[in-house]
């Protein structure tokens, strides 16, 4: 039996941002007999991708119905109150079925807390399913082109890996089992916060460096050529048009927005506290994408918004041209 086999029937819960990519990936990569059932809370994102994949992609009135018609659910939310409400809710829930035998993935960024009550109430009440914690990293630009990574709650020797790697390798192309139920959390909550605090770094030397009258381009080769070499300036570069494709030239339109940066960043920093790690600029860096995300000119924006937010100069090509 191949692996994609095992993928007859789909389920995908939540089709924001990163859910909509990634359920079109697997629109298009699945085997043709397969067949998906999605649902999201706003029913117009769900009429849309069932528009545009008739006979493949079906619409579900809840996450109950979704995991009843079903073998595998993938869900993708913003919050921990919404993985409880996707799978615990006691009337729509997915538990609020049998669930028996079901492989469920969750790539939602949340607290490890839900994911282990998720798990254990699952465990508990359907010991034949298996739930597993499946956070992503690459951002929206990574969804779109399918170069997302996946961090796998579990160990390389599971039973299951095989065919969550190739479920994910669908979507993404980076797939870590990284140990362990909530693993795959607690290492995105790491990444999240180094991800934060280099592009609150990043801005800030950007800054100082322009101010003093270099070009933002060469500070970019610079940083690539040396050992502050890092993604966010490669391929998110907070100051527009240094990067064409990085959300900031596009003005921070596209991209993770500061607010769930916000989001992360505080249970990252939650995280740290509740296993003893020393964290000095954690609270700094929770103040700054805090701040951000309450301001009007930066909320709903990517977060590399912080240039913005730190006042980082947006429009110095025109001071560079001589106009």
């Amino acid at each position: 039996m191949t692996e994609s086999s095992h993928f007859k029937t789909l389920g995908f819960i939540g089709l924001g941002a990163m859910g909509k990519p990634m359920l079109t990936h697997l629109a298009n990569k699945l085997p043709s007999e397969s067949r998906i059932y999605v649902f999201d809370v706003v029913e117009s994102a769900v009429d849309e991708m069932c528009g545009q994949f008739p006979g493949r992609v079906f619409k579900a009135s809840s996450a109950k119905m979704v995991a009843e018609q079903v073998e595998t659910v993938i869900s993708m939310v913003p919050e921990g109150a919404h993985v409880r409400s996707v799978y615990l809710d006691p009337k729509n829930g997915v538990c609020s079925t049998d669930i028996s035998n079901k492989l469920l993935i969750d790539c939602s960024t949340i607290d490890t807390a839900t994911s282990l009550a998720v798990k254990d109430h699952i465990a508990t009440n359907f010991p034949s399913a298996s739930f597993y914690d499946s956070p992503v990293s690459g951002g929206v630009v990574g969804a779109v082109k399918g170069t997302i990574a996946f961090f796998l709650g579990c160990a390389e020797s599971d039973p299951n890996v095989k065919r969550l790697t190739y479920l994910a390798s669908l979507m993404g192309k980076q797939i870590i089992p990284c140990g362990g139920p909530s693993l795959g959390l607690a290492a995105k909550l790491s990444n999240n916060y180094l991800s934060g605090i280099i592009a609150i770094a990043c801005s800030e030397a950007m800054d100082m460096g322009m101010r003093s009258g270099l070009d933002p381009r060469t500070l970019a080769k610079v940083y690539a050529a040396g050992t502050a070499q890092n993604t966010i300036c490669d391929k998110f570069n907070p100051v527009p048009h240094v990067y064409a494709e990085s959300p900031s030239t596009g003005g921070y339109k596209e991209g993770f927005k500061v607010q769930l940066m916000r989001k992360d960043f505080s249970l990252a920093v939650d995280m740290a506290k509740r296993v003893g790690s020393k964290n000095v600029l954690g609270e700094v860096g929770l103040d700054t994408y805090d701040g951000a995300s309450k301001d009007p000119r930066c909320r709903d924006l990517d977060s590399r918004v912080v240039y913005r937010y730190l006042g980082g100069d947006e429009d110095w090509q025109s001071k560079t041209n001589g106009s």
